[in-house]
């Protein structure tokens, strides 16, 4: 069962974890909770299955990476999870997965993001990582995005109380702007 508390710690969590030692304990105090009251629910609500699972956004844009492309190749469907595999090993590499090609129009089946702080060093990324990779052989294409809209992981507190947390608005918030942490969650 979910409680207006559940509901409030979920809004406050989803709103960002302040950057501090223990930010548990800064949003505990800020709901009038205990830090064990905090980990505890948090815990219960992860047992249950409301809370599926926990990931980092990364605002790569505050932190400088402005240059950001995604490599789409085509390779043989025999050999995707191979390459899939040595691609996204490469430190450059921030996501890789597999999608179904379109045709002729777009015979595309491998994609992969780099973000770098200029055009020529995701350029010099890509360069190393085909090489590394002996991925010469493949047609590809590298797509720079032209503009940012919106990053954020999916908010599913009950009001509008994650838009600006009165809970975590204070010390950490403008670090925090650069990682937020986020989650799914499945409400019942």
């Amino acid at each position: 069962m979910i409680d207006a508390v559940d509901y409030r710690l979920i809004a406050a969590v989803q709103a960002g974890l302040p950057i501090a030692a223990r930010p548990y304990a800064l949003i505990a105090e800020r709901l009038g909770l205990s830090e064990n009251e905090v980990l505890s629910r948090l815990a219960r609500l992860k047992q249950q299955g409301l809370i599926k699972r926990w990931g980092v956004v990364v605002k790569h844009r505050q932190l400088g990476y402005r240059a950001n492309a995604m490599i789409v190749m085509n390779v043989p469907d025999q050999r995707v999870a191979e390459i899939g595999g040595l691609v996204s090993r490469q430190a450059c590499v921030n996501l890789c997965y597999q999608r179904p090609r379109q045709g002729e129009v777009w015979p595309y089946n491998l994609y992969c993001m780099i973000h770098g702080k200029s055009r020529d060093v995701v350029l010099a990324q890509w360069a190393a990582l085909r090489d590394a990779c002996g991925l010469d052989e493949y047609t590809f294409e590298v797509l720079f995005s032209r503009q940012c809209f919106k990053q954020r992981g999916a908010l599913y507190a009950r009001h509008a109380a994650h838009r600006q947390s009165p809970v975590l608005a204070g010390e950490g918030r403008a670090e925090a702007a650069a990682a937020t942490l986020n989650f799914d969650l499945q409400l019942a």
